[in-house]
């Protein structure tokens, strides 16, 4: 078993894009951002944050689909 949180507070600040803060760019300073699935890109040099928030989203991300044959392992 893996504990995250254990390692992320010994791990330290990680420059990320957190969504409802004010995100300035690491490379430029500027603070406009193109948001995708797991990235944020700066609109003006095209640095790519991870989203501190993203990875697994919208409607069909976790739909949980009635299975009537079961899958051989």
């Amino acid at each position: 078993m893996y504990d995250f949180g254990i390692r992320q507070a010994h791990s330290g600040y990680r420059v990320a894009y957190r969504p409802n803060e004010t995100n300035h760019c690491p490379g430029c300073g500027n603070s406009q951002w193109m948001l995708g699935r797991m990235t944020a890109e700066c609109a003006f040099c095209a640095t790519a944050l991870p989203l501190i928030a993203g990875g697994v989203s919208g409607i069909s991300a976790l739909r949980n689909r009635p299975c009537s044959v079961p899958l051989a392992a």
